[in-house]
């Protein structure tokens, strides 16, 4: 399975803007600038989206993990913060709340950090990455 996204950038890295786009339509054109990844102006940003797809995988991830251990979470609320500094990402930090029945502090934290380290996004944060690069 391969998803997709596409990012259009028209201009100078401060002055441009861009959009961007996913596969599925749910992201359509939604714009981004300097503006809105370094500063407080409108549209999104590549370390926003990082975040959300950070805290979708891993609240997945830990269903499935709390699953196999025998518990239906009730609720997994998940929230990431991305740290941008200095032009580098240098962190992500889940805060993860969670409603989960009949379970004990020790299986809870047991299935959180094996949900943490095996969900495929915080995989690819420290993954090859390929490039094809064309010119036109």
């Amino acid at each position: 399975m391969k998803r997709s996204a596409t990012a259009v950038w028209n201009g100078s890295g401060k002055e441009g803007k861009g959009n961007l786009s996913t596969q599925s339509g749910v992201f359509k054109q939604k714009p981004y600038s300097f503006s809105s990844r370094f500063e407080d102006g409108e549209g999104t940003n590549p370390e926003e989206l990082i975040a959300a797809a950070h805290a979708g995988c891993f609240s997945m991830k830990l269903s499935f993990v709390l699953g196999a251990a025998g518990f239906t979470p009730d609720e997994i609320n998940t929230q990431c913060f991305i740290t941008l500094e200095n032009g580098t990402i240098t962190e992500s930090h889940l805060v993860l709340k969670a409603k989960v029945p009949g379970i004990s502090k020790e299986k809870f934290d047991e299935c959180a950090k094996d949900a943490e380290q095996n969900c495929p996004v915080s995989k690819l944060l420290n993954s090859k990455i390929t490039l094809d690069a064309t010119l036109e």
